[in-house]
């Protein structure tokens, strides 16, 4: 069973490699063939079967392996879902999938098989990358991680220098692998960004908070548990101390905010300092 995992996984990461921007030139089936450490004639196989789950892929000795009909949003969905159960973590949610396919079209399963693979290889990745305020950031190169899906969108989590930041597929308009490999993440260094992550997996610091929540918050959060380590204690007054550990008191500080009366930063003052300049910033759209 794993031999045949393997092998469609192999297959999926030929279609994506044919449609991705490394491969604008002419890819044989030779190269290929080099890629993934296969004979040519079992790759002309992966070929035969991807065109039997209906893609278009042929290998001439012109234009060498290609595709030559657009791959429909409806393929492309379920391409990109077999591939995320095969190679990830974590099988995608149909909604940030769906965000993907409709942003990106053909350059979804490209860029998230590109990104994915130079995870794997430790290789880095170039990539074109719209900013917040969109103006476009060309050959950006990044050190890709994992790639995995997180409230509703998927990300590409990536190393530098012992930190880590994350991006949007959405906004990856071209992923590029390069020749340039790095250091491989210690384990136990990718399991801190997990444990002390609030929302969305940011980095290696560690900020010991302390929340005060009311009663009607703290039963709406301890049902959820945010953080793998937490604790509830009584405060007096009807009210509820909350402390953990996280890696981000900048996502701490936007979702305390949001959450409006009845949750209040007792620790550390930095954090409470983000709080107010974030909630002065908010009540600035209103004057």
């Amino acid at each position: 069973m794993q031999d045949i995992r393997s092998k469609f996984k192999r297959q999926l990461e030929i279609a994506g490699l044919i449609l991705s921007q490394n491969y604008s030139g002419i890819i044989r089936s030779s190269e290929l063939a080099f890629i993934f450490s296969v004979e040519e004639l079992t790759i002309m196989r992966d070929l035969q079967q991807l065109r039997a789950i209906g893609i278009d892929i042929h290998s001439t000795k012109k234009h060498g392996v290609c595709i030559n009909k657009k791959i429909n949003s409806g393929k492309l969905l379920e391409l990109i879902r077999q591939y995320a159960s095969l190679a990830m973590y974590s099988t995608a949610a149909e909604r940030s999938t769906k965000l993907l396919v409709n942003r990106l079209g053909e350059k979804s399963l490209a860029n998230i098989v590109v990104l994915q693979m130079c995870a794997e290889k430790n290789r880095a990745a170039a990539i074109d990358y719209e900013k917040d305020n969109g103006m476009l950031d060309f050959g950006r190169e990044i050190n890709p991680v994992l790639v995995f899906q997180n409230e509703g969108y998927w990300r590409v989590l990536a190393s530098a220098n012992g930190y880590f930041k994350q991006f949007h597929l959405n906004k990856i308009l071209e992923a590029r692998q390069t020749e340039k490999e790095f250091e491989k993440i210690d384990t136990a260094l990718l399991d801190d960004v997990f444990r002390f992550s609030w929302k969305s997996w940011i980095g290696n610091e560690k900020h010991n908070i302390k929340l005060q929540f009311t009663r009607i918050w703290k039963e709406r959060i301890l049902p959820k548990q945010i953080m793998e380590n937490e604790k509830f204690t009584e405060g007096g007054s009807n009210e509820f101390i909350y402390e953990t550990t996280v890696n981000s008191l900048d996502e701490v500080a936007s979702w305390v905010v949001s959450r409006g009366s009845g949750v209040t930063v007792l620790e550390p003052a930095e954090l409470k300092e983000k709080v107010i300049l974030l909630a002065e910033q908010t009540l600035e759209n209103y004057k």
